[in-house]
This record gives structure tokens, C-alpha cells and sequence, in this order.
């Protein structure tokens, strides 16, 4: 476990880079008013969802690595081009949804101008998700953020000031900053000879799983989602903008988590299943460990300091946040169960099809306690739906692996593996 204590540390350390320049284009929106934080909200919410639906070819490429240790430069190129087509096909659907749709959505033509190459970057990571490479994959989740903030810096000062910044221009540097990232990976690919000659029959042969795993990543993000795009119909853009910052800092405790999970994904992968699922129940123990310490102090922090950074308004957030808390902490410390089945039993079905109940759960109760008690309902529909999904994937996965029901309780060992991702953290601190 040295190995994947070390990986987490390094990984979780190095992404709150990626947190705090997340965080700072946040504070840049939300400070432009509640309705544009919604508007923001709403569309990296639906970029979200085109990255899920098409980021199956990533996942298969990291499963090609991790678990058949393949040459995989032809099918990285095949993936690459694949990624520049389909996303060129969703750039003109979303161009119509932005034309089309209701007015809270017309942002979305920035997101069908940079889609062609915004596929490009989270599916060629899986080259080094498979291999447990953590330096690449955090270079690659550091630098649209911050490469983002850096063109905003450009903006306000050509611009006099951040009086020159508004939604566009906020959008207009997230896109431009995603397309940058794209275009580099593919040349230093190309020059590293990372890539070959596509060949499309070996990327054939993984169409059915990548589908699954579209499908599966669509309705898990849709799942975190539903709720802000029912609070936007049901209370308005204010209301959205106000939600929105709840499920951010919600979600600063998924970082911890699947921090941890990428470090062992390609361990995960090992066709092995005694190795598999012990490795699993150690990294479910671990994450529900540390996030049972993190959620409270997360809570107190955003109490302390989001009606001092974003303004007054979003104080209206700190009910929703306490009350998504529970649920995120469980979904997140049971995020290794969903890579078992997809990395080790290639069964991406068995957490889609537990994402996608959940995602039922989740909307029906939303629309139904939303009109009652505003943004908490929402938080509880969450809560509750994620609670009932981790269940269902818990008792999933003990009946594959042959566990008894005991063992997804920790037990001793995970003393010392708080101990020893504790120990590299502060070695990488000194350092």
C-alpha cells in the first residue's frame, strides 16, 4: 500500500492547485452577481454532461493499459480523431440548444465553438490513468483553470480593470483555455511518437464498452446535476447561482476521494479479483475515513468565508451545503466501487444502471420538495439519493467479489494507512 498511499498524497497535494484556481474563477463569476454564477453554473454543468457522455474512449484506453498492458498508440490516435469528430457532431447540437432553448442557456455557443478539441484532453489522459501515472493527469487537470485565470489577467489588464469582465469573457478565456490544452497534448503526443496510424478496428471492438461507459458517466454527472437544473426551471437564475456554490464546496470533498481512486485505478484493473476487491474495500475505508474528518471542517470554513469572498448573498448557501454534505461524503468515500466493476470486471452496466435510479430518485424528489423548501430540498434530494445508490453499489459488490457483508467495515489496517498517506504528505511537504 506504500505505493498507492504515496500516489494519493502526491495526487490530492498537486489537485488543490487545480481546487484553488477553480475556486478563484468562481469567486470572479459569483461576485459578478447571483444570476451570472447561475449562468456559469448551467453551462460548465452541460459541458459537463457532453465530456461524461463521451468519455468512455478514455476510460478505455486507461482499461487497455491497466488491464491487457497493450501498445496502445494506434487506438490513441483512433481516439483522437474520434474525439475531434464527435465533439465537432455535439458542437452543432449544442449550438442549436443555445439558439433554441430558453434564454438561461444562450452561453452555450462559446461551448459549441470550442467543442472539437475540449474531448481531446480528458480522454487521452486515460494513457496514464491505466498506467497510475499521477504527474501527467494532474498537469493535465491544473492547467484549464489556470490557464483560464491567466487569460482573464490578460483581459483585465488590456481591459483597464475588472469592470471589463462579464459572462463572455469568463466563458470566452474556460473555452479558449480547454482548446489550448487539447492542441498541446496532441503535439507533444505526436512528438513524443505516442501516437501511430489509427487503426479503427481495434477502437471497434471497444465500442460496446465505451458506450456503456458514456451512458454510465452521463447519468452519475447527471445525478450530481439534476437538482441545479431543477432549481433553474422551478426558482430562476438567482436561485441556481446561489445552489450552484453548495455543490462545489460539496464536491471539494470528491477531490480527496477520487484523488485516492486514481492512484489505485490501475491496481483496481489487475484481472486478479482477491487482489481487486481487497484493494478496493482498502481505498472504500480509506476515503470514508478521511472525508468523515473533512466534511465538518468544510462546512466551517465555507461558513467563515463565503459571505466574506462572494458577498452576502450566498450565505443563503450554507443551509443547502450542510445539508448535501452526508450524502457527498458517502458517494464519494464509495467512488472505488464504481471503478471495480468498470476497471476490474469490465461491467460499467452494474454502476450505470445504479447511477441512473439514483438520477430518478434524485429528479422526482428534487421536483417535488424544490416548490416546498427552495435550494434545502434540493440538497435533501441529493443527500437521500446518494445514500440509496451506495447501498445498492455496496451489495453489488460484495456479491461479486464473495465478501462477506462484515468486511466492508474497516478494520485495523486502515490505522496505518492513515498513518502512512499522513507520513507522505508531510514528506512532500518538506520537500
Amino acid at each position: 500500500m506504500d505505493s498507492v498511499a504515496r500516489g494519493t498524497a502526491i495526487n490530492l497535494l498537486t489537485r488543490l492547485l487545480g481546487v484553488a484556481g477553480v475556486l478563484l474563477l468562481t469567486a470572479i463569476t459569483a461576485r459578478l452577481g447571483t444570476e451570472v454564477q447561475g449562468a456559469f453554473a448551467l453551462f460548465t454543468s452541460v459541458e459537463g454532461l457532453m465530456l461524461a457522455l463521451l468519455s468512455g474512449l478514455g476510460i478505455a484506453l486507461a482499461r487497455r493499459v491497466s488491464h491487457h498492458g497493450d501498445d496502445v498508440r494506434a487506438l490513441s490516435s483512433a481516439v483522437a480523431l474520434c474525439c475531434i469528430g464527435l465533439g465537432t457532431v455535439a458542437g452543432g447540437l449544442v449550438w442549436l440548444a443555445s439558439a433554441l432553448g430558453p434564454p438561461a442557456y444562450a452561453s452555450l455557443w462559446w461551448l459549441a465553438c470550442g467543442a472539437p478539441l475540449l474531448l481531446v484532453a480528458p480522454n487521452l489522459a486515460g494513457l496514464w490513468l491505466g498506467a497510475g501515472r499521477m504527474a501527467p493527469m494532474a498537469a493535465l487537470s491544473l492547467a484549464p483553470p489556470w490557464g483560464a485565470l491567466a487569460l482573464l489577467g490578460v483581459l483585465t489588464a488590456a481591459g483597464g480593470g475588472t469592470a471589463a469582465l462579464g459572462l463572455d469573457q469568463v466563458l470566452g478565456a474556460w473555452v479558449v483555455a480547454k482548446m489550448l490544452v487539447g492542441l498541446i497534448l496532441l503535439w507533444a503526443l505526436w512528438r513524443g511518437a505516442r501516437l501511430a496510424q489509427p487503426v479503427w478496428k481495434s477502437l471497434r471492438v471497444e465500442l460496446p464498452f465505451i458506450a456503456t461507459i458514456g451512458a454510465t458517466n452521463l447519468v452519475s454527472l447527471l445525478n450530481y446535476r439534476v437538482g441545479l437544473f431543477v432549481v433553474e426551471r422551478l426558482l430562476g437564475l438567482g436561485a441556481t447561482g446561489v445552489y450552484s456554490i453548495a455543490v462545489l464546496a460539496a464536491e471539494l470533498l470528491w477531490f480527496i476521494s477520487s484523488s485516492l481512486t486514481q492512484a489505485v485505478y490501475g491496481r483496481i484493473g489487475t484481472p486478479d479479483r482477491a487482489r481487486a476487491a481487497s484493494t478496493t474495500l482498502r481505498a472504500v475505508h480509506l476515503s470514508l475515513a478521511v472525508l468523515v474528518l473533512a466534511a465538518p471542517l468544510l462546512w466551517l470554513v465555507a461558513r467563515l468565508l463565503l459571505p466574506w469572498l462572494l458577498g452576502p448573498a450566498y450565505t443563503a448557501s450554507l443551509l443547502p451545503l450542510a445539508l448535501l454534505l452526508p450524502g457527498a461524503l458517502v458517494f464519494g468515500g464509495a467512488s472505488a466501487l464504481s471503478a471495480y466493476f468498470t476497471n476490474h470486471a469490465g461491467m460499467p452496466q452494474v454502476p450505470a444502471r445504479v447511477a441512473a435510479g439514483s438520477v430518478l430518485v434524485n429528479g422526482a424528489l428534487a421536483w417535488l420538495l424544490v416548490p416546498h423548501l427552495g435550494t434545502a430540498g434540493a440538497a435533501i434530494a441529493a443527500s437521500l439519493s446518494y445514500g440509496a445508490a451506495v447501498a445498492v453499489l455496496a451489495g453489488l459488490f460484495v456479491r461479486h467479489a464473495e465478501l462477506r457483508p462484515a468486511q466492508l467495515w474497516p478494520g485495523p489496517v486502515l490505522v496505518r494507512d492513515l498513518l502512512k498517506v499522513a507520513s507522505h504528505m508531510s514528506i512532500r511537504k518538506r520537500s
